[in-house]
């Protein structure tokens, strides 16, 4: 092993960090469009990072949490215009 060269870390650590990024994205793309599809994604990603044990918690957390606002706009949404999608 080369004294040198920078440590690497494990894959699995790697992908959970980068899940728990884009359940945060997800989430909040999910507040604009899409959030009968985006919004369940940001939750299940958000899950696993965090199942996984990711580095970025706080980010993770919010991914949730956007995840979840995602289904609650959509379900604000539809009960005022009783549609399985909403509009501005």
């Amino acid at each position: 092993m080369n004294p040198t060269a920078p440590a690497r870390r494990p894959t699995g650590l790697r992908d959970a960090d980068g899940m728990a990024v884009a359940s945060f994205v997800l989430g909040l793309l999910g507040l604009l469009v899409f959030n009968v599809v985006l919004g369940p994604l940001a939750l299940a990603l958000a899950c696993a990072a965090l199942r996984r044990g990711t580095a970025r918690r706080g980010r993770a957390r919010l991914g949730l949490a956007l995840g979840a606002a995602d289904l609650l706009v959509l379900a604000v949404f539809m009960r005022a215009d009783h549609t399985l999608s909403w509009g501005f």
